[in-house]
């Protein structure tokens, strides 16, 4: 078990550079780092901050890829008593912009070829004072742009006092804004730490797990799990992406991996590729994050790897770890992301407000300590997420996620509230159609999306990918075909469509916007 000396999330780099200064924390490409070196590391940053002008709560933004650098920024912006927030590397000028003014950062951390770009957003966004940036670039920079080398260099390695308390924010997670535009997450350290403490638990996570993930760490679930393999002492193999899965396989193999994190659609991927060319015996577990498992991929995983048990929750930026399956019950309940986690409640409403019983389709909340504080700057949003709670001054989260429940308590993902389509008369919720899709042998990808309609005010088109084999004998006709025998007549798609991809986010997720 972890040691208890745990207050705040930056005092788990200190911790275990005292308890296991030489153990190799974390991998990323050809990089490794110890304990001891990412708590010298961030500390030295952490002073390179506080000189320059970070004060106690300011936000500093991290604009980097999965890397050695962003895990140490991530410890050091917390040793400089301020808030960390992460964006996607791959986001554009506007809304790295958008979020850099929303939440009103003082720093940037990004690479040395975004030099002008940080120059120009320091021009736009008045409340940015610098930027600390990553890469060779170390002579000729302006006064307001580091270089993260220089700053490892000339920096004192003792971490600046601290002034923070439990409650203070940690970070701030910005959500993808798939139904409008982003908003920040607010994540106290408690807050933080009670999903850690619960995650270590449910996934039996110890100093002996090496965990790889190619999840973003400006993701929830990627974070999440960097945090909790960094608690237990464990190692982190993170990958940039799963761009090359073949070396991050061969890593897995050298490296004894004993777990894997992903979105269903790099576990999809995976599952295509030949793994018996690699030694995986290390491994224990694989785990799905963002979505449910659908059945066919639950089987192949049981089928390429019988010896790893398949972690299947259900979580949001909001509210972290809410629901969890005990892997031995994933045979008898597949579809199910199981019971609530530890130190967590959840039930489901209707539309009043009610308790719904079992088999009864509503709304998720939740409650506990995991649950986040609301959105930065935006209490209104807020109000309508967060809802009082049974004791005072607490919030509960109404998730925007429909289930139903069985009679043993078992939680089962329905679909969400604004994705819900009226057809005519009719609701038609998308993850049932994805739900039959899936369940057509050969289809890899799924989305079901509204498209307009004369008569019924909305119809539903359909994407899918299918599988090299399943590409010379499936056609869209088919696909049709197999719906009208699994669905009811008012939720068979009206057109279905065969890519070759579908659009995803960098965590993996499908962007249903994009989809027409």
């Amino acid at each position: 078990m972890p040691s208890t000396h745990i207050r705040l999330l930056q005092d788990i780099a200190r911790l275990n550079a005292l308890e296991r200064p030489d153990k190799v924390a974390l991998i990323c490409e050809k990089t490794r780092l110890t304990y001891a070196q990412i708590d010298e590391m961030s500390s030295r940053l952490a002073n390179a901050l506080c000189r320059n002008g970070v004060k106690d709560g300011d936000r500093v933004l991290f604009y980097l890829m999965n890397s050695a650098e962003l895990v140490v920024s991530i410890f050091a912006t917390l040793k400089a008593n301020a808030i960390f927030v992460g964006v996607d590397a791959g986001n554009t000028f506007e809304t790295v912009r958008y979020i850099l003014a929303d939440c009103e950062a003082a720093a940037l951390i990004t690479y040395d070829h975004r030099a002008d770009l940080a120059a120009r957003l320091m021009e736009e966004v008045p409340s940015l004072h610098f930027a600390v940036l990553v890469g060779q670039k170390t002579e000729g920079l302006a006064p307001n742009l580091l270089s993260f080398d220089t700053i490892q260099a000339e920096y004192p390695p003792e971490p600046p006092p601290n002034s923070r308390i439990d409650g203070d924010l940690a970070f701030l997670m910005y959500t993808s804004g798939s139904t409008g535009q982003s908003k920040g997450v607010m994540t106290p350290h408690r807050s933080a730490l009670a999903t850690v403490h619960s995650g270590i638990e449910y996934f039996e996570l110890s100093e002996h797990s090496v965990q790889v993930s190619p999840l973003q760490l400006s993701f929830s679930p990627g974070i999440n799990f960097f945090l909790m393999l960094m608690r237990v002492g464990g190692t982190m193999i993170l990958e940039k992406s799963l761009a090359f899965p073949n070396v991050m396989l061969k890593r897995m193999e050298t490296e004894r991996a004993t777990g894997f994190s992903a979105v269903p659609t790099m576990l999809t991927l995976l599952m295509q590729l030949d793994l018996s060319r690699y030694d995986l015996s290390s491994l224990r577990g694989f785990t799905s994050v963002g979505a449910p498992l659908a059945l066919h991929l639950i089987e192949t995983i049981h089928t390429k790897l019988p010896n790893v048990s398949i972690y299947s929750f259900y979580g949001l930026a909001e509210a972290a770890y809410s629901l969890a399956l005990d892997p031995k019950q994933l045979d008898q309940r597949p579809t199910s992301v199981g019971k609530p986690f530890p130190g967590t409640q959840a039930w489901i409403i209707d539309e009043k407000g009610e308790r719904l019983g079992p088999d009864q389709i509503g709304e998720l909340v939740v409650r506990g300590s995991h649950v986040r504080c609301g959105y930065w700057n935006a209490p209104e949003i807020s109000a309508q997420k967060y809802h009082p709670g049974l004791l005072p001054g607490e919030l509960v989260c109404h998730t925007g996620d429909l289930f139903t429940m069985d009679e043993a308590g078992y939680f089962y993902f329905v679909g969400r509230t604004d994705e819900v389509i009226k057809s005519g008369a009719k609701k038609v919720i998308p993850r049932e159609i994805e739900n039959a899709l899936y369940s057509l042998d050969g289809v890899l990808e799924a989305a079901a999306v509204p498209v307009t309609d004369p008569v019924m005010g909305y119809a539903i088109k359909a994407f899918v990918v299918l599988s090299e084999q399943a590409r010379a004998a499936i056609t869209a006709e088919d696909v049709l075909a197999h719906c009208k025998r699994m669905l009811e007549g008012y939720k068979v798609p009206r057109e279905i469509e065969i890519r070759d991809s579908l659009p995803k986010t960098s965590g993996g997720k499908i962007i249903k916007t994009n989809l027409t």
